[in-house]
């Protein structure tokens, strides 16, 4: 959310300058001679450019400059000085400064005559003239750079002051929306997905409030947000394919807090459904985040979807016992386990015919939690063992046997290499 409300901020900041003030100074040696607002040809600051751009070089031409003169077009007033046009008045502007066509026209050739007259550059030498422009140069610059100042820094402050009030806000609905919501709903799950839409939305909200403090129409945040589109497509699309994937998961729910499932090489309970990444609780105590777009478009193995869970432990026997009479001991010592279900019973089922024994695989049905299902697979393995002991049930002894004389070293010499003949 912070890297799309920053893109769109700063494609909203390249919009052409009307966003940010609807009026640009006209300046001469970087005094203000009176200011414009965009014109149907040009925005304000490009308008002011060309006007000065025209001062600029009247002001270098030798001789006597002319009085402006205003001649009137239709609903227009163009200012013109020695026959060149320097700016034409339109009624928008007139309505700008609050004053009649013709009377704002007149302030504006008298302003440039003013400016004109008071000119230094005009009446230097060429060095001079450019030591004259550069320092104009710079008090331009400081000055726009105030007038920028005075303008956006309110706006920033405001601004900022709205991103701190919404996050007070975003924090308090969460804050509230756990309360209400642990009441009246018992799956975690919702919960989780109810306070992370409440959030976020109230910081979609704060972002276009902050933007409208900064001076920009939603309809302009709007129109940034449709530019950049595109671009915030291609630079964030593992981030925007973890936030759907997230909401995906959310309204899906092919698994909730508290199950443990298996994602490739990671394990564990589920703690925390993020809208970039879910967190996993492995069961050696350690945290693994894992994207959503991997948990959305992998295979899952959800173990505690169903409460119950088959396991099976193997059990090897020698050919020479009743396998008739051992199958019934070896099912009713798994089905006495703790930890094992009456429903379904636990069976036996012969796995394999091996060289020298018979291996026998035990299932049974038991708690699909991982800590209930390895602590009875241990108590079905002990109680077989030890059913098969209390009736003298030879177990398979192995074929190989390693044989270590007690005197290794009397041995060694004994077989020792012989001494070479003379």
């Amino acid at each position: 959310m912070w890297w799309c409300g920053l893109a769109v901020l700063l494609t909203i900041f390249e919009q052409p300058a009307q966003a940010q003030g609807d009026r640009a100074a006209v300046r001469m040696e970087g005094r203000v001679v009176f200011r414009v607002g965009p014109s149907a040809e040009a925005a304000a600051p490009a308008r002011a450019r060309r006007i000065e751009q025209r001062l600029t070089a009247l002001a270098g031409k030798e001789g006597d400059i002319p009085g402006a003169e205003v001649t009137a077009s239709g609903e227009e007033r163009a200012i013109l000085i020695g026959g060149v046009l320097i700016v034409t008045v339109s009624k928008s502007d007139a309505d700008d400064h609050l004053l009649a066509l013709d009377a704002l026209a007149a302030q504006w050739a008298a302003a440039l005559d003013e400016a004109l007259a008071r000119s230094e550059f005009r009446h230097r030498s060429g060095w001079v003239r450019f030591g004259v422009q550069v320092q104009a140069s710079v008090r331009t610059a400081f000055s726009r750079l105030g007038e920028s100042a005075i303008t956006v820094v309110p706006g920033a402050l405001a601004a900022i002051l709205v991103i701190c009030l919404f996050w007070a806000i975003a924090s308090a609905v969460r804050v509230v929306m756990r309360a209400i919501f642990r009441r009246i709903v018992d799956d975690l799950t919702v919960e989780n997905l109810i306070k992370q839409v409440a959030y976020y939305a109230v910081w979609f909200v704060g972002i276009f409030v902050a933007a409208d403090a900064l001076g920009f129409e939603p309809q302009s945040v709007v129109t940034g947000l449709g530019l950049t589109s595109l671009a915030l497509g291609f630079a964030l699309k593992d981030i925007l394919s973890n936030f759907v994937s997230g909401l995906l998961i959310l309204f899906m729910r092919p698994f909730e807090l508290g199950d443990q499932i298996s994602i490739g090489d990671t394990e564990g309970s589920v703690e925390r459904i993020d809208l970039r990444a879910t967190q996993i609780r492995t069961y050696d105590g350690r945290v693994a985040l894992v994207p959503n777009a991997d948990l959305f478009t992998s295979r899952i193995i959800n173990n505690t979807a169903s409460p119950c869970r088959r396991g099976a432990v193997e059990v090897f026997t020698g050919y020479e016992l009743d396998v008739a009479k051992l199958v019934p001991l070896i099912r009713d010592a798994a089905q006495s386990a703790p930890g094992v279900m009456d429903e379904p019973p636990a069976t036996v089922l012969i796995a394999q015919l091996g060289p020298s024994d018979i291996a026998f695989e035990v299932r049974y049905w038991s708690d699909s939690r991982r800590s209930d299902f390895v602590a009875t697979a241990s108590a079905v393995r002990l109680d077989i063992l030890t059913a098969l002991k209390e009736t003298d049930t030879p177990l398979p002894e192995p074929n190989v046997r390693v044989l270590v004389p007690c005197d290794a070293a009397g041995w060694r010499d004994a077989f020792g290499p012989a001494s070479p003949k003379t």
